[in-house]
């Protein structure tokens, strides 16, 4: 296998579904020549022509309308909205448009091969226009899939699958990873199944969730536990929407707690989704409350980012009080 950072990984995704499929085409704000402000695109315009790898104009709504009129006639757009901060002009696009246009003409036509690529998150001092992670308010949208995925062979697998899923796909890509994780990546196609979390450590005395840029954080502070003799059972979401609640709910009947961890702000994060779900699923399994380890509901600081973030010392803290209670 290869070895790649998250960003190569993306790249050979894409390449290779442009090659797979010529309806798969790939466009936004510099990702034709340029390649992307992170290179994501780079060559693809080279190697498949402007026709399938093209530059837009600045309009975030616009990207959105083209994505879904071309998807619409029967291609397959992958449109790249350069920070996720700047998806919030498309959001009618998204939420009005390309995920009910199934519903509402009764099957007759869809929108579903688009895929929505877009850095988010934060840890990489972009303040509050380059680092918010706005997963929970496409959540609440039927119609449309979430994935987020946490490392390089993640990226590709769940990217090539959100590109060859039949439904309109949002997927946020952690830009603190991009060039920070690396590992082996198959260079040949593969896809992950959307919509399936991971178990990716066995425990027994608590289940502590995150996904993204999240999991490493998370994991850090799961070291720190273990050093306590509390054994942690570790899983990454993957998928927001839709999410595996049948593995979460598994993992908590057996350990009876529950840490999530997510870097949007508290309120209204999906935190609180996981949370109210499993609680009905597993409430005589529980063994404490539920915690919730989240930014703060504040607007993105750039002089106190590392006070913001859901680090692994307020992880390792909730670990704790979880099982102390």
């Amino acid at each position: 296998m290869a070895k790649m950072n998250m960003l190569q990984a993306i790249n050979n995704a894409l390449d290779l579904a442009m090659a797979k499929d010529d309806s798969v085409v790939c466009f936004g704000e510099d990702v034709g020549h340029f390649g992307g402000v992170f290179r994501a695109t780079s060559k693809l315009q080279e190697k498949y022509g402007k026709a399938r790898c093209f530059n837009t104009p600045l309009t975030e709504q616009g990207i959105a309308g083209f994505a879904n009129g071309m998807a619409a006639q029967g291609m397959k757009p992958v449109a790249e909205i350069q920070f996720a901060d700047y998806i919030f002009p498309a959001f009618d696009q998204i939420v009005n448009e390309t995920a009910k246009f199934r519903y509402r003409s009764g099957n007759e036509f869809n929108v579903g091969g688009i895929v929505f690529r877009s850095p988010y998150g934060g840890g990489i001092a972009g303040g509050h226009y380059h680092s918010q992670s706005p997963e929970a308010y496409f959540a609440h949208t039927p119609g449309l899939k979430v994935v987020i995925p946490r490392d390089p062979y993640q990226a590709k697998g769940l990217l090539l699958a959100s590109i060859a899923c039949p439904d309109p796909v949002i997927f946020f890509e952690p830009k603190k990873l991009y060039r920070a994780s690396t590992g082996e990546v198959p260079e040949e196609y593969y896809e992950i199944e959307l919509g399936k979390a991971e178990v990716t450590q066995q425990g027994k005395d608590i289940t502590v969730l995150a996904w993204g840029a999240q999991m490493e954080i998370v994991q850090k502070a799961v070291e720190m536990a273990e050093k306590d003799g509390i054994s942690c059972e570790v899983i990454d979401l993957r998928s927001i929407l839709p999410w595996d609640a049948d593995t979460v709910a598994a993992s908590v009947k057996k350990t009876g707690r529950l840490v999530i961890n997510h870097e949007a702000p508290l309120t209204g994060g999906f935190a609180g989704e996981i949370a109210a779900t499993i609680q009905k699923m597993c409430f005589l399994h529980l063994e404490s409350p539920i915690e919730r380890v989240c930014g703060m509901d504040t607007p993105y600081p750039l002089a106190l980012e590392k006070e913001y973030v859901a680090d692994h010392l307020k992880t390792y803290e909730a670990i704790k009080r979880s099982v102390n209670f």
